[in-house]
């Protein structure tokens, strides 16, 4: 596969955010988020029976999470890389086999691009972060 000159590679701040498996939830929390002005940049949702796990990385995590925290809503803090790159066919296989070579193992990863968009966003959440961030700098 063709090296990707153009890739982008930095630390984030993600938020985990704890809510009540129920309609409506997600909604407020993202207009208590607009109405402070932030933007979301990445959202991932994993449900349970009783709750969801929203992953979100935001415009400004550490407003976000005193007004989250003001509102009696659970979120944690979790650094994760966020890769911008290419929207092709390949990257995400050769960023995956690139950290599988270094040792690094992948927790998780959500992704989002435009059916028509010439580059995509990656939030990758590895075992080790800086030695992810270095080798996949290396790209």
């Amino acid at each position: 596969m063709n090296a990707h000159p153009k890739l982008s590679v930095e630390t984030a701040t993600q938020l985990a955010v704890f809510l009540a498996n129920r309609p409506g939830a997600l909604a407020r929390v993202c207009e208590a988020l607009a109405n402070a002005g932030i933007n979301i940049y990445a959202l991932a949702t994993s449900d349970t029976v009783d709750h969801t796990v929203v992953r979100m990385v935001v415009s400004n995590p550490t407003k976000a999470l005193m007004l989250l925290g003001e509102a009696g809503v659970l979120a944690l803090e979790t650094d994760v890389l966020t890769i911008e790159t290419a929207s092709e066919p390949g990257v995400l296989a050769e960023i995956a086999e690139t950290l599988a070579e270094a040792e690094v193992n992948i927790d998780y990863t959500y992704l989002a691009a435009g059916r028509e968009a010439e580059r995509g966003l990656i939030i990758l959440r590895p075992s080790d972060i800086e030695k992810a961030r270095r080798v996949l700098e290396e790209l």
